[in-house]
């Protein structure tokens, strides 16, 4: 059972609230927008926070990303040989391959927001499981992912 306390974070609140737990049972994690519960951590974060991570993330991730997802954000678009290149550059270099990709990628709006629709921003944020919850607190929608 939640305890509503005004004093309490609003997204203490919200993790609670979604665990079905009392504000008790919640406390600040290590990092800013990390919140802990026994001995899961969770991100909570406003819409816009979530949206600035998910953008993170997607630019840490590059080198993971299917090439032909890659490819099909590129200008002009690769194809055939030119696939199978990055994707033998991504399985070599893996971290160290980011820059390339970013560097071939034509509009990188465009390919978070593909990104984010064919995985949800759950994938990149929610590491325990790859979903996104979503509860609305004191008129504020705050988003939560299990790291």
């Amino acid at each position: 059972m939640e305890t509503e306390s005004v004093t309490v974070d609003p997204r203490a609140r919200a993790l609670a609230r979604h665990l079905d737990c009392s504000t008790d049972d919640v406390s600040e994690g290590y990092r800013d927008g990390v919140f802990e519960h026994g001995r899961s951590d969770y991100l909570v974060l406003t819409d816009e926070e979530a949206d600035d991570l998910v953008r993170e993330r997607i630019e840490e991730s590059l080198w993971a990303f299917n090439a032909e997802f890659i490819a099909s954000h590129t200008k002009p678009r690769l194809a055939g040989p030119a696939v199978k290149a990055l994707r033998e550059v991504q399985e070599k270099l893996c971290e160290r391959a980011n820059d390339l990709v970013l560097a071939l990628i034509d509009d990188f709006d465009r390919f978070v927001q593909d990104a984010i629709g064919a995985d949800g921003r759950g994938h990149f944020l929610a590491q325990h499981d790859g979903h996104e919850n979503e509860i609305k607190v004191d008129g504020t929608f705050y988003y939560i992912y299990r790291e």
